[in-house]
């Protein structure tokens, strides 16, 4: 079976790397180099990275739907494209081009968290399961039909990065079942039902702001899915402060949110809309991450109330 393979990122890469010892990996799609850190020197991306050393031809088309790169395509004869966090939207022409399809990798259980950001949103949300789907793509966005489901349970403090990590390894061991089942003509489709639908929209860093008059619970699933990017944070003495590490005390809340109720070695106690909050791991701006008592032993701590 001959495979061209478009991803970018991370979350691609396990998926490449199992694809390109079973099949013919006749090219790589990836978005362009990009400036990174403040030397600004050109940076491949992580699935670029991987295609090298696996020696796969790379194409890092600007707009993958272009004319021009779709005649490139159509001389590669691919049977399958496999689609991984590529980052553009495919044409109708690629979709129909190849014998089997093009097909996607995406880290929800679909039609949960159609979009860009269903790992964070899972573990923001509070979701008990997550997993990973392949579908036949459509035009629409994580709207074809479903061929394989993976899924998994959540750790109690999973966060952003480790159900990533998971999710990651998760797609690269099922698409593999998903290209046998296309090659031996076993692959079946199911339709999603769009009345369950949800969205899963990007991350921003203005997510992360913590709003105190919330819940303990709900800021404790924020700080772990938004870990480690963009990160949760609040402000301190009029400093940044990221909180990477949290856990909830349900107790009755007397005090306004945000206040800060008690201050020992192990954490800083702070008051929610709901229950509180007990500190464990933090960073203020212009420093390191530490644990709250590595944080106690260099810092003059004089606030009583954390926001703005």
């Amino acid at each position: 079976m001959r495979v061209v393979f478009m991803g970018t990122p991370d979350f691609s890469v396990p998926a490449l790397e199992n694809i390109a010892k079973k099949y013919e990996v006749v090219a790589v799609v990836t978005q362009q180099d990009r400036p990174k850190g403040r030397g600004h020197k050109m940076q491949y991306t992580p699935v670029k990275e991987k295609a090298i050393e696996l020696e796969i031809p790379v194409y890092q088309p600007k707009r993958v739907k272009d004319h021009e790169f779709v005649d490139i395509l159509k001389t590669l004869k691919p049977d399958v494209i496999v689609v991984i966090a590529f980052g553009q939207i495919l044409s109708k022409e690629i979709l129909e081009l190849p014998k089997y399809g093009c097909i996607n990798v995406h880290a929800s259980l679909l039609p949960k968290y159609r979009g860009a950001a269903p790992i964070q949103w899972a573990v923001i949300n509070g979701d008990k399961k997550s997993g990973v789907t392949t579908m036949y793509m459509a035009e629409g966005l994580d709207t074809g039909d479903i061929i394989d489901t993976s899924e998994i349970v959540l750790d109690e403090k999973e966060t952003g990065g480790s159900l990533f990590d998971k999710l990651a390894d998760l797609g690269g061991k099922l698409i593999l079942n998903t290209l046998d089942k296309l090659e031996t003509g076993t692959a079946t489709r199911t339709r999603q039902d769009d009345a369950r639908s949800t969205y899963a929209g990007k991350i921003t860093k203005e997510l992360g702001k913590i709003d105190f008059t919330k819940s303990a619970a709900e800021i404790e699933r924020l700080i772990r899915g938004l870990n480690p990017w963009p990160s949760a944070f609040t402000y301190m003495d009029d400093k940044m402060l990221k909180i990477w590490n949290a856990d909830v005390l349900e107790e009755t809340v007397e005090e306004d949110p945000g206040t800060i109720t008690e201050v020992n070695k192990k954490f800083i106690k702070v008051a929610t809309g709901e229950g509180y909050l007990l500190l464990k791991e933090i960073q203020l701006e212009g420093k390191k991450r530490m644990d709250v008592t590595s944080f106690l032993n260099g810092y003059n701590f004089t606030a009583n109330k954390l926001g703005n």
